[in-house]
């Protein structure tokens, strides 16, 4: 039972963080939407809850916290984030 709801927890935040990054990506101004990398945070987060629900040793905080840092490494390819890296450095 544990293992189950465990699975669910993981598979929730997934969820959250990938709808965020969806309404973030398109409450942005101008640009087209990312499907790209819309598409790699599902199939990243369907990997990530697959392996909770394979091997039940991994602690829950670690696949919450890969997700969290994978959702961040695509969102930095983004591209509202790498116009605003440009500025930056110009």
């Amino acid at each position: 039972m544990k293992r189950t709801i465990q699975t669910l927890a993981v598979a929730a935040f997934v969820v959250l963080v990938t709808s965020t990054f969806a309404f973030a990506a398109a409450a942005t101004a101008g640009g087209a939407f990312p499907f790209f990398h819309l598409g790699c945070l599902v199939v990243g987060g369907l990997t990530i809850v697959s392996l909770k629900h394979r091997y039940p040793r991994i602690y829950l905080s670690e696949a919450m916290g890969s997700f969290a840092l994978y959702a961040v490494l695509v969102a930095l390819f983004t591209a509202p984030v790498i116009e605003a890296v440009k500025t930056l450095v110009s």
